[in-house]
């Protein structure tokens, strides 16, 4: 199920409010002793995960299938780098780091329970079956948790005026619609911060050398349309020189004839410079979520700033519609009871 963004939170009756974690998503499937661990693109999260897997296997339901974020917790807060550290080809830097930094699952949806299917009855019926089935299989653990909600507009508003708590921003959900499976259309998302998670299309290097050698001064960013073009929209800025020459050693081993399909750096636009032709393209399989202020002609208007990697998801998963931040939109009312809160 996807969420769409928005830029204020959705009001009325028909609406549940969740936070909106800073993890990896993660839908996690056991049927008797086999736990599979999927991430938001389609990657098996098991072996970056064996504590979670293992804490599945140890509760006392045999059968199920829930939706939820993979998080972090340490003694100063919650820890996104850590999460990242996980997704590594050593199994026993892996087994190390389950056991100094244990991940926790945040459930926020039930879509199977035994042999009974719900993921086509409303939220407003899940999220009960949700609750009833923590309260009996999550006490005891410290992996599992469930995660908060409400339906109460002003307490949700709350949630977005503070970071500390692990989340990033706010989920509204449809409490009288399905789970909707790879669509956005019960689903929306409220962000502190505006961001977008874009394909590395290539790179520049910076104008002057460090040391003796070039190294990367700008990334290009690209976002999918509706054909399957890879349209560049722009590029990062400010990146730390003591991250430099790390970055030029990961893009140099992926240069590539070409990369772009749509739109590409160098093309005619008032953005174009001496320097817009001279870049490197490299076959698009990086993922990085990056901070932007305003979007101009479906392409970031400025540089923009990385947040982080996100090897959890496929570079099909960029969209351009990411660009098209919109108010939450108005929906039909439904036949529940107005919200007066």
């Amino acid at each position: 199920m996807e969420a769409e963004s928005v830029a204020e939170l959705p009001r009325g009756a028909q609406w549940q409010y969740e936070p909106k974690w800073d993890g990896f998503r993660c839908l996690l499937v056991r049927n008797g002793q086999r736990v599979r661990m999927q991430s938001k693109g389609g990657r098996d999260l098991v072996r970056y995960f064996p504590e979670v897997a293992s804490a599945a296997l140890a509760l006392s339901a045999g059968s199920f299938t829930l939706d939820g974020e993979l998080i972090i917790q340490r003694e100063d807060g919650y820890a996104f780098d850590a999460l990242l550290q996980r997704i590594h080809p050593a199994a026993s830097r892996v087994k190390r780091l389950a056991g100094e930094t244990p991940a926790r699952f945040m459930a926020f949806d039930l879509l199977r329970s035994a042999e009974t299917d719900i993921a086509a009855l409303p939220l407003a019926k899940r999220r009960p079956a949700l609750e009833k089935f923590a309260q009996r299989h999550f006490k005891g653990t410290d992996v599992f948790a469930l995660s908060p909600k409400t339906r109460n507009y002003a307490e949700a508003k709350s949630w977005l005026q503070r970071v500390e708590d692990g989340h990033d921003g706010v989920v509204a959900k449809r409490l009288d619609l399905a789970y909707c499976s790879g669509t956005r259309d019960g689903m929306q998302k409220i962000k502190l911060l505006r961001s977008a998670d874009c394909v590395v299309g290539g790179f520049r290097y910076a104008e002057k050398k460090q040391g003796r050698r070039k190294v990367i001064g700008s990334l290009l960013l690209g976002l999918y349309d509706e054909s399957g073009l890879l349209h560049h929209v722009g590029f990062t800025s400010a990146i730390k020189t003591s991250d430099r020459p790390g970055l030029t050693d990961k893009f140099e081993k992926i240069i590539s004839k070409s990369s772009f399909t749509g739109k590409t750096p160098g093309g005619p636009s008032r953005w174009s410079t001496k320097r817009s032709a001279e870049w490197q393209p490299v076959r698009p399989i990086h993922v990085v979520e990056v901070c932007y202020d305003h979007v101009s002609g479906d392409r970031f208007r400025h540089g923009t700033k990385i947040l982080r990697w996100r090897p959890d998801k496929k570079p099909s998963q960029c969209r351009m519609e990411q660009l098209r931040q919109t108010s939450a939109k108005s929906h039909r009312k439904t036949a529940m009871e107005p919200d007066a809160r």
